[in-house]
């Protein structure tokens, strides 16, 4: 089973450089939703079985060109919910870096526990739970191999990140996963192994070598072809702030 786990595009919050958190309605910003077009084309040549979204806006934009294009309904999972900043959200970055807890969440993120929110360990547990769980009912649902979508949010897809590394959720804030990147994870019964990190480029056609032969014939499948687009990083000059709407 293999899970491309795309961060949502650009956000509002972005780039107010502000900590989202699950505030209603963020929206993603023209460059945001321009990111989501692009993504669209990138992974609409690929057979992707299922789309599974964090049910807030930003994620929801991010997957609607790609829904259109595949003709696919996405699911939402409040298990892919952006981290419970608690009393942190809505404030700005800036502000934060003031905080005690700034340093525990950026060195010992494994003990940093939000006020009135929650902890990042918590995060990790509900999120890789509910990539493992789709994981499961599509290998049944397909025979044992199929490609499909997770959007969600910055932490949230690092801590998966790391979870498929084998590293300390400690060393989390190492992964960098940009507005509207990728990372991919296959998931295999001995061990999951990481095909993209932050991926932000073109050419995703070597995905469709992990799904069986006769893939293209199921329903929602797309044709095989070259993946047009160019690069949908971030801005570079927001920073931080920017590479995600978390810390």
């Amino acid at each position: 089973m293999t899970v491309i786990l795309l961060r949502h595009g650009v956000s509002t919050s972005n780039t107010a450089r502000t900590l989202a958190g699950r505030s209603t309605g963020v929206d993603l910003t023209e460059r945001g939703a321009e990111q989501a077009r692009a993504v669209a084309e990138r992974l609409a040549v690929l057979p992707i079985r299922r789309i599974v979204s964090s049910p807030l806006l930003r994620c929801q934009r991010t997957v609607a060109p790609l829904a259109e294009k595949l003709g696919l309904e996405p699911d939402h999972d409040e298990r892919l919910l952006e981290v419970d900043y608690g009393d942190w959200t809505g404030r700005p970055i800036a502000e934060l870096l003031e905080e005690p807890l700034w340093k525990v969440v950026q060195r010992h993120a494994s003990g940093a526990v939000f006020p009135s929110g929650e902890g990042l360990a918590q995060v990790q547990a509900r999120a890789v739970a509910a990539i493992r769980e789709h994981d499961r009912v599509l290998g049944e649902e397909y025979g044992g191999d199929a490609l499909w979508v997770a959007c969600t949010h910055g932490d949230v897809i690092k801590s998966v990140l790391a979870d498929a590394f084998g590293i300390h959720l400690d060393g989390f804030q190492r992964i960098v996963a940009e507005p509207a990147s990728i990372s991919v994870v296959r998931y295999t019964p001995t061990a999951p192994y990481v095909w993209r990190l932050n991926d932000t480029g073109t050419d995703l056609g070597a995905l469709a070598a992990l799904t069986p032969p006769n893939a293209e014939d199921r329903p929602g499948a797309a044709s095989s072809g070259p993946i047009p687009g160019g690069e949908v990083a971030g801005d570079a000059d927001n920073g931080n702030a920017e590479r995600r709407d978390s810390l």
